[in-house]
């Protein structure tokens, strides 16, 4: 499943908050996550790990900003990358895919975009994002565009990075 959209303005709950509760999902089913960032360069990860005891549901992150870290790191195919571009939806499935395998965990999210403020084209302008998601028995994509400069791209992906999975692990019964 795929969606596509620009995000609507809301109330959003503070990263730390977001954590918080992603945290309490993860440790209700004891399970553990990691993450597979790109245009993050940790920060999904970091604002993770910023929780003290995190180390009880987060295992790992991987930042794989350039496409060779991609393949190498998480066995994205060069060949995908270079018809695809590492800004889509197959990019970040692959990534995702790639670091569930390598951790063997249960949850995961991986997040390939432009942040800006360059880099954009018609197709994919500034603020385009695509996000993988995984847990057991099921996994979807997404592409937002937000809004911003870079930094607030960042942040925005981060907070949509934890809200959406902590919505998946509540949807699990």
């Amino acid at each position: 499943m795929s969606t596509s959209s620009t995000p609507t303005p809301t109330t959003t709950l503070s990263t730390q908050h977001l954590a918080e509760q992603l945290a309490q999902a993860l440790l209700h089913k004891q399970w553990r996550m990691c993450t597979a960032e790109s245009c993050t360069g940790g920060l999904i990860g970091g604002a993770c790990t910023d929780l003290a005891g995190s180390s009880l549901w987060f295992d790992s992150g991987f930042i794989t900003y350039s496409n060779d870290a991609k393949t190498a790191l998480l066995g994205v195919d060069a060949a995908l990358i270079a018809r695809r571009g590492a800004v889509s939806e197959q990019v970040a499935a692959a990534m995702l895919q790639g670091a569930l395998q390598h951790t063997g965990v249960q949850a995961g999210v991986a997040v390939t975009g432009i942040a800006g403020p360059t880099g954009g084209s018609r197709s994919k302008p500034v603020g385009t994002v695509w996000f993988a998601f995984g847990v057991p028995g099921r996994s979807i994509t997404e592409k937002l565009v937000f809004a911003g400069d870079r930094a607030a791209v960042r942040a925005q992906t981060v907070q949509h990075a934890l809200t959406r999975l902590r919505e998946m692990l509540h949807e699990l019964v």
